[in-house]
């Protein structure tokens, strides 16, 4: 998606006549929802600037111009293209803009970590080469269009406010790898970032390079369960982007300077769905490996962790595997500081006790914490799923310092899930009532979600989509009892909705549900597919939620006896009926949530409920009509740019 687009000499002409701003704010309302004529003002002066770069009769005036392209499967944005052709073959100039004007270079992590002063104060991010030559890489990996005609995409940054210094360190050696595949100009550099335009834009756009690279077809994005034995035989599969990369050097940073000085440390790593919060555990595993420290990955939920070591199978001995992927039950008598580094995904589902039936060791955080070096706890409270899962920001921070362990945090932003739709989250939340938020009528353009009136027309897409790539599957609330639970025959089912005679098992264990493809006819719960990912999924959601006098409501009396997420309810509710009442209430709007954000490409749905169905309807048709709308109004535009 792309906010602005015209030619150089519309582009000159909207700096000119001072309407650029007043065209992206437009814009920017109609697509996406969320900005302020403040925020888009800022803009200016880099454009400004941009439009003087272009302001030379060497660069044609049928160029093509995009500002503001989003790139698919991320929530990230290119700030400016230019595309054309050399003679021989198109080009697009990516440029980063900053508007920075002070750089200070960091050699305590990775070579491609600055800082800089933002947000009225010093911040660490990426250096603007490696940002720009990252957001070319996910689009050529995310783009067949890109790879095949091909596209060249040639990466730059523009920092017009800085000055040059005397031992700069924008330029500093420390980042020259990362300049290289993608040079970086300065104030008073206008003359060379010219040149670099007019070296791949010497005619203008014949080929509508533009309009491929935003609806070019997309290709899938890499799977981690996929790629996890690649990559632990050393080989980059994963691009880290912006948050995510400073976020891994500053964990592999302040982990070895603690174990170095023999400290203790704690990483936590904040962020919610989608944000790549596996992917970077998974990248610090492999790197904590390789650099020969004694690392392991841990999860509650044994469903990730089954995946990963399926896909290992064969690459590596079943009790290396093993000695890599562990529960989080498993670490109550282990000694202090038995290990390097304990990678904690899914650190909000950790339990207080360990055991079959609960009763071993004190604290599973606190043994946690207590039997690593450093350990890093991934988190996002909003998938609390269970009456058990006690992991909290506040409750790591709390055996922090009991036992003297130094706190270090992060938080990761950007989206790989839901087409990297931050907004088709923060309506589900909406649409949900987890929380209020602007997003009442944007679920992110790109993300295909549709209500179902039958369980069987949900199947039947499931089933259409598997044959891609055996990457879509159903997955239901825990409203059925699992009584094939042990029978392992797909003539045992669990699930049945009798008005429209459907009835399905829930997943057997015969084979890894998440990978095998006759997996497809069953149905995964919660904790089958927690910390897991796919590209389609259908959700049965049962009659817990509910939609009564305009309100989404739960009911905890319709979930299954069988599902163990809120054992001891009926207790806690005679005791402590608010607090029972509230936390039975968030698990089930959390279960949800999380199920409905399994799906990268697309999420289907069937309601038991009719008044939930009618109402996720109108919510979708208040989407759909204010997208038509914006695609009208933007057609109008086109036509008077053109």
């Amino acid at each position: 998606m792309i906010i602005y687009e015209s030619t150089t000499t519309g582009f000159l002409a909207d700096v000119e006549n001072e309407k650029i701003v007043d065209r992206l704010y437009d814009v920017y309302q109609k697509k996406i929802g969320r900005t302020s004529r403040s925020e888009i003002r800022s803009w200016d002066h880099s454009l400004q600037r941009m439009s003087n770069v272009l302001r030379d009769r060497e660069i044609p005036r049928d160029a093509a111009v995009a500002i503001e392209f989003k790139i698919p499967n991320t929530g990230k944005r290119v700030d400016f293209i230019i595309a054309g052709n050399d003679g021989n073959n198109d080009h697009a100039v990516i440029v980063e803009l900053k508007q920075w004007e002070i750089v200070q270079k960091n050699e305590r992590l990775d070579a491609v970590v600055v800082e800089t002063f933002l947000g009225g104060g010093t911040r660490q991010t990426t250096h603007p080469s490696y940002q720009a030559w990252s957001y070319a890489s996910l689009i050529e990996d995310f783009n067949q269009d890109v790879r095949e005609i091909p596209i060249n995409l040639k990466p730059c940054a523009y920092l017009h406010n800085y000055l040059i210094q005397e031992n700069d360190p924008l330029t500093d050696n420390h980042y020259a790898e990362h300049i290289e595949k993608a040079p970086v100009f300065r104030k008073g550099e206008m003359a060379k970032l010219r040149s670099y335009i007019k070296k791949y834009i010497k005619y203008g756009d014949k080929n509508n390079i533009i309009f491929k690279i935003d609806n070019g077809r997309i290709k899938p994005s890499k799977s981690l369960q996929d790629s996890m034995a690649n990559m632990l035989q050393g080989n980059e599969e994963f691009v880290m982007i912006d948050d995510q990369k400073v976020v891994y050097e500053q964990i592999l940073h302040y982990a070895k300077d603690c174990i170095t000085a023999d400290e203790k440390g704690v990483f936590i790593v904040k962020g919610g769905p989608g944000t790549g919060k596996s992917v970077l555990a998974i990248n610090l595993l492999v790197q904590m490996i390789q650099d020969d420290y004694f690392a392991m990955y841990v999860t509650k939920n044994s469903a990730p962790r089954d995946v990963y070591a399926a896909k290992l199978k064969g690459t590596m001995k079943k009790k290396s595997i093993d000695n890599l992927f562990k529960g989080s039950g498993s670490f109550h008598a282990a000694d202090k500081n038995e290990f390097d580094m304990l990678i904690v995904d899914e650190a909000h589902r950790l339990n207080e006790k360990s055991g079959l039936f609960s009763n071993l060791g004190e604290n599973q955080v606190k043994e946690l914490m207590h039997s690593s070096k450093f350990s890093v706890f991934f988190i996002d409270e909003a998938q609390k799923v269970t009456m058990k899962d006690i992991g909290s920001v506040e409750l790591i921070k709390k055996f922090a310092d009991q036992l003297g362990v130094k706190v270090f945090e992060g938080e990761l932003a950007s989206q790989f899930r839901c087409d990297g739709s931050d907004g088709y989250i923060a309506w589900l939340d909406d649409v949900l009532e987890i929380r209020e938020t602007a997003n009442e009528n944007d679920l992110g353009m790109d993300y295909d979600f549709q209500i179902l009136d039958t369980p069987n027309k949900l199947l039947d897409i499931i089933v259409e989509k598997n044959k891609l790539n055996n990457k879509a599957r159903i997955v239901a609330g825990y409203c059925w009892e699992w009584i094939s639970d042990g029978k392992n025959s797909q003539d045992v089912h669990d699930i049945i909705i009798p008005n429209h005679n459907f009835s399905i098992s829930w997943n057997l264990g015969n084979d890894i549900w998440a990978l095998s493809d006759t997996s497809v006819y069953e149905a995964g719960c919660i904790h089958t597919c927690q910390g897991l990912e796919f590209d389609y999924v259908g959700v049965i959601i049962g009659d817990d939620l509910r939609y009564e006098n305009g309100r989404v409501i739960t009911d905890y009396t319709k979930r299954a006896k069988t599902d163990q997420s809120i054992k001891g309810i009926k207790k806690k509710m005679k005791e402590q009926p608010e607090d029972a009442t509230q936390q039975v209430d968030q698990i089930i709007r959390n279960t949800y949530r999380t199920l409905m954000t399994r799906g990268q490409k697309g999420c289907y749905i069937y309601c038991t409920d009719d008044a939930l169905a009618d109402y996720l309807k109108e919510r979708v048709k208040r989407v759909y009509e204010e997208q038509m709308e914006v695609r009208t109004l933007l057609v109008a535009e086109n036509k008077e740019t053109y």
